[in-house]
C-alpha cells in the first residue's frame, strides 16, 4: 500500500479522499489554488502546497505544476477525484512516465472509453442515422451537461441539428465530433458501478437509478433503482460488465444506459472515473470504494468477486448546492454565515468541503456537502432524507433546500416514476415563487419575535437590585420599546 499520495482536486471530494487514507494510515497531500488557499481540504492534509490562481485553467488543470508538487513531496500516487484531470489521458500518461502511480485507469482505457464517441464504437457498431432511427439524439463526443445535444424527431430536420449540435460542442469543448444515439422518449438514467483490477477480474456493483436531473444534470440518486426488476439488473449489470473487460478496465469506472419505459436500455457513455453518487453503493454494500481504489492502483486484486457481492437496504443522494433554484437555478457565492446539517449517524451521511464561515467561491462548483440517507427500504429511506432536509439551514448565499423538500415529497418520486425529463417539463410543480406568507405566518413571526425579546430581558435583570423595576420589562409599558 501506498504511505504518501497526493490529491489532485478540491472541495468535497478531496476532503473524502483525505478521510480513507487518514484511516488507512496514508499520509496525505493537497494542493490549492490562490482562491483556496484556507479551503477545509487544505486544513485536513498532512501537508499543502500552492499550485497557481483561482481559475481551473491556472491551477487544477495544470498538469504540469501537479506532478512538480507529487515528485517534490515524495508522492507515490495521485488520486484525481472526479472532474478536472481525472478523465485526462496525457495526465495519466505523464504519472506512470514519471513513476507515479495514477488512482485510475489506464491511459488507453480513458482513451478509448473516455471518449464517448470512441465508447459507443467500442459497445456497439457505428448506426448512421437512418439505420438509429427516429427520433434520435445528437451528442458531442467530448462533452456532457447538456452542451451538444439536439433531439430529431424528423429526417427533414437532422441536417440544422446536426450543424447546431457541432457549432456548440466546438464553442464549448473545443470538439465537433458528435454521436448519435436513439432517443427514448421519457427515459430513466440508469448506471452501473463497475470495477476492476490488474488481474484481469472485472464485477459490478449494481446499480444507481439517475433519473431526477435537469438539464442532463442529476439531482437525486439512489440505489437500488425502484424500477428494475432482477433479470434486468442481471442482464444490465452483464453488459456493463463486458464494456470494462472490452478495454481491459482497471479501476473504478461507470457504465450509464437509457432506460426505455419498456425495460429495454441502450449503452449511453462510460465515464472512467469515481463518480459524485458512489456514496449510495457504498452504504448499500457497506464498502469503501476509495479503499477499493487505493488497493487496485496498488497492485492488490478486488477485495470481493462477483457473487460475494450483497446489497442491503436503499441509499438515496442530493447535493446541496450555492444557488438560487427561483431565479433559474443562478450558482450563488459568499461567506457561509450559518450552515446546520444533520448529525451524521447510521441513517445520515454527509460528504462536505466547506463549513460554517467558509466561502463559496465563483471559480468552482458551488456544492457545500452531498446529503446521503440510509434506511431498511425506500419508503423509510424516503421519510430520513425528508427529516434530514427538514435539519438543514443555510445563511449567507441562497441554497436549494426547499426545492430538494418538494422533490422528495413529490408524488413522482415518492412513486418511483420520475423520468429524466420530468424536472424540465414541470419545473413550476418545484418552485415557490416570490410568494407573500400569509397573515398568520406574520402574526405568529411577530409574536415569537416579542417573547424572545422579552425572555432575554427577563434574563437580563437576573442578579439585579430591583429585579421588578419597570424598566427592566420588555413589555408595552416601556416608552420607546420597539
Amino acid at each position: 500500500m501506498f504511505e504518501r499520495v497526493l490529491i489532485a482536486n478540491r472541495g468535497e471530494i478531496a476532503c473524502r479522499v483525505i478521510r480513507t487514507c487518514r484511516r488507512l494510515g496514508i499520509q496525505t497531500i493537497a494542493v490549492y489554488s490562490e482562491a483556496d488557499a484556507d479551503a477545509q481540504h487544505v486544513r485536513l492534509a498532512d501537508e499543502a502546497f500552492p499550485i497557481g490562481g483561482p481559475r481551473p485553467a491556472d491551477s487544477y488543470l495544470r498538469g504540469d505544476a501537479i506532478l512538480a508538487v507529487a515528485k517534490k513531496a515524495g508522492a507515490q500516487a495521485i488520486h484525481p477525484g472526479y472532474g478536472f484531470l481525472s478523465e485526462n489521458t496525457d495526465f495519466a500518461r505523464a504519472c506512470a512516465e514519471a513513476g507515479i502511480a495514477f488512482i485510475g485507469p489506464r491511459p488507453e482505457s480513458i482513451e478509448a472509453m473516455g471518449s464517448k464517441a470512441a465508447a459507443k464504437a467500442l459497445a456497439y457498431l457505428a448506426e448512421q442515422a437512418g439505420k438509429t432511427g427516429f427520433p434520435l439524439m445528437i451528442k458531442a463526443a467530448a462533452g456532457g451537461g447538456g452542451k451538444g445535444m439536439r433531439i430529431v424527431r424528423k429526417e427533414a430536420e437532422f441536417a440544422d441539428a446536426l450543424a447546431s449540435a457541432q457549432r456548440e460542442a466546438q464553442s464549448s469543448f473545443g470538439d465537433a465530433r458528435v454521436i448519435l444515439e436513439r432517443y427514448v422518449e421519457h427515459p430513466r438514467h440508469i448506471e452501473f458501478q463497475v470495477f476492476g483490477d490488474s488481474q484481469g477480474q472485472v464485477i459490478h456493483l449494481n446499480e444507481r437509478e439517475c433519473s431526477a436531473q435537469r438539464r442532463y444534470q442529476k439531482v437525486l440518486e439512489e440505489t437500488p433503482s425502484p424500477f428494475l426488476d432482477e433479470a434486468r439488473r442481471a442482464a444490465m449489470g452483464e453488459a456493463a460488465v463486458a464494456a470494462a473487460k472490452a478495454v481491459n478496465y482497471v479501476g473504478a469506472g461507470t457504465v450509464e444506459f437509457i432506460v426505455a419505459p419498456t425495460g429495454e436500455f441502450f449503452f449511453m457513455e462510460m465515464n472512467t472515473r469515481l463518480q459524485v453518487e458512489h456514496p449510495v453503493t457504498e452504504l448499500t454494500l457497506g464498502l469503501d470504494l476509495v479503499e477499493w481504489q487505493l488497493r487496485v492502483a496498488a497492485g492488490e486484486p478486488l477485495p470481493l468477486a462477483q457473487d460475494q457481492i450483497r446489497a442491503h437496504g436503499h441509499a438515496i443522494e442530493v447535493r446541496l448546492y450555492a444557488e438560487d433554484p427561483e431565479q433559474n437555478f443562478l450558482p450563488g457565492s459568499g461567506k457561509l454565515l450559518r450552515l446546520r446539517l444533520p448529525a451524521p449517524s447510521e441513517h445520515v451521511r454527509l460528504d462536505g468541503g466547506v463549513i460554517e464561515g467558509d466561502t463559496v467561491t465563483i471559480f468552482y462548483d458551488p456544492m457545500i456537502a452531498k446529503l446521503i440517507v440510509f434506511d431498511a427500504d425506500r419508503p423509510r429511506a424516503l421519510l430520513r432524507l425528508r427529516e434530514a432536509l427538514a435539519a438543514c439551514e443555510i445563511a449567507g448565499p441562497k441554497s436549494n433546500i426547499a426545492f430538494l423538500e418538494r422533490l422528495a415529497r413529490h408524488p413522482v418520486v415518492v412513486e418511483g416514476r420520475i423520468d429524466t425529463g420530468y424536472l424540465d417539463r414541470h419545473l413550476d410543480e418545484f418552485l415557490v415563487g416570490d410568494v407573500a406568507p400569509p397573515d398568520y405566518v406574520l402574526f405568529a413571526a411577530a409574536t415569537a419575535a416579542l417573547l424572545h425579546d422579552e425572555c432575554a430581558a427577563m434574563a437580563g435583570t437576573r442578579g439585579s437590585s430591583d429585579p421588578f423595576s419597570p424598566w427592566s420589562q420588555a413589555d408595552a409599558w416601556r416608552v420607546g420599546h420597539e
